[in-house]
């Protein structure tokens, strides 16, 4: 069965046509799942996802960079005076 509209090039197709008008779109080129789902570019059932991770950022992986040492004593402070204020 035909859909309403063709998948490919989005023009209206007739019911019970074969092939659509603009773009000759078919069952066998667009209009089955498996044509559909051809076109995604999906990955492939075996595709390893932590290969493709290592292949394209490295093998080391991302080293987080530390927070400078005047972010520490700003939080220290910070935990020091709140402290100070409700305990009084």
């Amino acid at each position: 069965m035909s859909p309403e509209v063709c998948p490919h090039c989005g023009a209206d197709v007739p019911r019970n046509a074969k092939a659509c008008r603009e773009c000759g779109a078919d069952e066998k080129t667009g209009w089955s799942e498996s044509a559909h789902a051809s076109n995604l570019n999906l990955p492939d059932e075996d595709f390893d996802y932590g290969n493709f991770v290592k292949a394209e950022f490295g093998a080391g992986g991302l080293k987080p960079a530390g927070l400078h040492w005047l972010w520490w004593l700003t939080a220290v402070i910070l935990v020091v005076l709140f402290l100070i204020f409700c305990l009084h």
